[in-house]
Parts: structure tokens; C-alpha cells; sequence
């Protein structure tokens, strides 16, 4: 692993040049509250042998806080005895020679599938597909809780009807350090039971508070949960 920062990481398996050139590999990262996420696309570059570590220095610089680089001794040395490997089929933490040079959350996100990585459509942040979808429009998990469980989402007072389940918003999970900047609170969440009885906890739980607004939405794994606003939002 050559370097990485906040949406790429490159990599190279081969320092033997032809024409003078190497292939550095790029691949997408998105960073979400639920960790980091190696994408399963990538983009090959050629660098010139003599300046990789010029172009390393110049992609990754230490401004970006979640910038890293591979020590530069390694590379000369890897570059010198012309070191190579096969193109790993997938970048896991067998496929990377430097793993311990790597941050600590890139290198569990190597254990974990890679998946398809898009931009979000408000913010451009990287992030994982189909993950978070408002709107047919693909979202970060910020922007999705800023606009589904922000003041103008989709919030009710009073009961569900057994049709409002068909058109609940839906995610692939609800991240609470996001909710505290939001006001909201999880009042119920509910994993692997049926609509029937769905329904009639959500039912029961609004039936105890009528006068502050409730949101559902449902999760992966046909899991539910049900927001309230905080009685004292955050200062």
C-alpha cells in the first residue's frame, strides 16, 4: 500500500517497470459512521519508477487529516530490488504486505467485502451504495439523517395506519451520534418479528405520547425503529 486519505487508497503489486513506468491501483473509500468501507472498483494510473514518491507526497498530503503514506524507505527499497506480486483478486489484509503501516480503521475495513462505492448526491462525500436512498436520490448517512430526520422529514403525530407501513423510509441502519446533533431520540427498535405485531407496538408506544412527533423508519435486516424528538434538544 502506497498511501491513502479520505476517499482513495492506491497500491501497487509490481515495481518492475516497463517503459519506465509502474501501475499504482486506485480504489475508492467511503468513511461512515459505521466504519470504514473499502469500494470494490478500481482505477490503475502509470507513475514514472523515479517519481512515486514525489506523486505519493503530492496525493496524499499530511493536510488531510485522514492522509497516510507507506515510509518512504520501504518503497525506495521495494523499488529497488524491483519487488512483485501477483494482482490480488480482492484487497484484503493477506493482499497487503504493509498492512501494519496501515490506520487502524483501513486495516479492519480490509476484513470486511468490499462493496460498490458511489458520491453523494447532496454533499459528494463518498459513501456506500443503495445504503442510504431518499428521494431515488443516493445519500451519505449525514445527509440522509439531516434531510429524513431533520425538521422537514417525514414526521406525524399520532398512529400509523396499517398503509403508512408500506411507504416507511427506509436505511440500512440508524446512527445515534447523528440523531444527539438532531434532537432525536430511539424510543423503540424492533429486529426479526412480523408486521402484525410491528404494528401494534408502534401502535401502543403512540398511544402513550400524542403530543410530540414520531417517525418510523424501517432498517436492514427488517428491523424498525421509531424516532421521537427530544423533549430538551441539545444545547
Amino acid at each position: 500500500m502506497l498511501g491513502g486519505n479520505s476517499s482513495t487508497l492506491a497500491f501497487v503489486n509490481s515495481f518492475r517497470p516497463e517503459g519506465g513506468a509502474i501501475t499504482a491501483r486506485l480504489v475508492p473509500v467511503a468513511w461512515t459512521p459505521a466504519g470504514v468501507v473499502i469500494g470494490d472498483g478500481w482505477q490503475n494510473v502509470g507513475l514514472a519508477l523515479a517519481g512515486v514518491i514525489d506523486w505519493v507526497d503530492r496525493t496524499f498530503p499530511p493536510e488531510d487529516e485522514r492522509s497516510f503514506i507507506a515510509p518512504v524507505r520501504d518503497i525506495e527499497l521495494l523499488a529497488r530490488v524491483e519487488w512483485s506480486a501477483p494482482v490480488p483478486d480482492r484487497l484484503d489484509e493477506e493482499a497487503v504486505l504493509n498492512v501494519e503501516d496501515l490506520p487502524e480503521d483501513v486495516a479492519e475495513a480490509l476484513a470486511h467485502p468490499p462493496a460498490a462505492i458511489v458520491q453523494c448526491a447532496a454533499c459528494r462525500r463518498l459513501c456506500v451504495r443503495d445504503e442510504f436512498v431518499w428521494k431515488e436520490r443516493q445519500l451519505c448517512a449525514w445527509d440522509f439523517h439531516g434531510q429524513v430526520f431533520g425538521k422537514r422529514g417525514p414526521w406525524r403525530q399520532g398512529r400509523y395506519e396499517p398503509h403508512h407501513y408500506a411507504s416507511l423510509p427506509r436505511c440500512a441502519y440508524v446512527a445515534p451520534a447523528l440523531l444527539v446533533e438532531l434532537g432525536v431520540d430511539v424510543v423503540l427498535a424492533i429486529e426479526g418479528v412480523g408486521d402484525a405485531t410491528v404494528q401494534r407496538l408502534v401502535g401502543a408506544l403512540l398511544d402513550e405520547d400524542t403530543v410530540r412527533p414520531h417517525l418510523a423508519v424501517r432498517t436492514e435486516n427488517d428491523g424498525l425503529r421509531v424516532l421521537r424528538e427530544a423533549a430538551e434538544p441539545p444545547a
